[in-house]
């Protein structure tokens, strides 16, 4: 029986808010459990991924910690299905943001502020937080298929108060990019431990070449606006915080100090070098959370298909 995606995510963030928390939470293990158990591609490929995260793992602490990992992915749907339903008091006692000052002192003075992340922890309740507690928040989707699930996603940002560039199809994102970077205070978080155009760097990962994004760093060398690594992951919650939370769950928004490069590296190597600065503090923050990195897909070069690489670096007109 064929599943109609778009339909059964447009159902979930309709029943999802309605449930008991504890009921949605249960489900949402069982989901991850269930996925876990049968160890399709996906967790195959995040265990190869959390492999060289903590390469001193066997085989069964591998396999525990990709059962964490498969529940607090899971754990990020449920949130993300609830989020438009909870109330910002629930919002905000689900939220620790750690060095928002590294944030203050550029908003404050109207500028906007660059901030490159991962797929950790959930970043859209990070975002809901931070666009009301912070400056307004621009960030890129990735045009997901069918369309109408795409723009179910677009609806959900959207009605938490994010404003969404669609990463193809909707013109020019880059340009849209600058125009919001020189706007005024604001904050452009892009997900970006994954390279979905095929116009990526490849840099050191954990002690290994992987592709990344590119565009963080490219749109703090255009715009000048800071490049701030972003962090986040999951934390137990306890007394009062938990009953206002509404959850045993919250997260932590690490906020780094704004990258600085040296004032004589040349225009053309600072992309290269302000990239592989944020992927290294990500790494650390992962390093220390590794089950809050939800990479099921291919971001290791030695993963990737060999043919279809050596491709896309011609198409870039690089070298192997």
């Amino acid at each position: 029986m064929k599943v109609d995606v778009a339909r059964a995510y447009a159902l979930a963030w309709k029943v999802a808010g309605r449930l008991p928390g504890v009921v949605l939470r249960a489900l949402c293990d069982l989901a991850a459990d269930v996925s876990w158990l049968r160890h399709g591609g996906g967790v195959r490929q995040l265990e190869r991924n959390l492999a060289r995260v903590r390469p001193e793992l066997d085989a069964r602490g591998l396999r525990r910690l990709s059962r964490a990992g498969m529940r607090s992915y899971m754990r990020y749907f449920g949130e993300a299905f609830a989020l438009a339903t909870m109330s910002e008091e629930q919002v905000d006692a689900r939220v620790r943001a750690v060095g928002m000052e590294n944030l203050r002192r550029f908003t404050d003075q109207g500028q906007a502020v660059i901030l490159a992340l991962g797929h950790t922890g959930n970043w859209d309740l990070a975002g809901a937080y931070s666009t009301r507690v912070i400056a307004p928040v621009t960030t890129v989707a990735e045009r997901l298929e069918p369309e109408e699930l795409f723009q179910e996603f677009v609806a959900f940002r959207e009605s938490i108060g994010i404003t969404i560039f669609p990463l193809t199809g909707g013109g020019d994102v880059f340009r849209g990019l600058v125009r919001a970077a020189r706007g005024g205070a604001g904050l452009l978080p892009l997900l970006a431990d994954r390279d979905l155009t095929a116009k990526g760097l490849e840099v050191d990962l954990f002690g290994h070449r992987a592709r990344v994004a590119a565009g963080p760093a490219a749109l703090s060398v255009t715009t000048g606006a800071p490049l701030v690594t972003t962090v986040i992951y999951y934390e137990r919650l306890r007394g009062a915080q938990r009953r206002a939370a509404g959850s045993p769950w919250g997260i932590v928004i690490q906020f780094n100090k704004a990258i600085e490069m040296p004032a004589d590296l040349p225009r053309a190597d600072r992309v290269r070098a302000l990239t592989q600065a944020w992927v290294d503090e990500f790494a650390a923050g992962v390093r220390q959370r590794p089950q809050d990195w939800h990479m099921l897909q291919k971001v290791f070069v030695e993963d990737l298909d060999p043919a279809r690489y050596e491709a896309t670096l011609a198409a870039q007109g690089s070298a192997p």
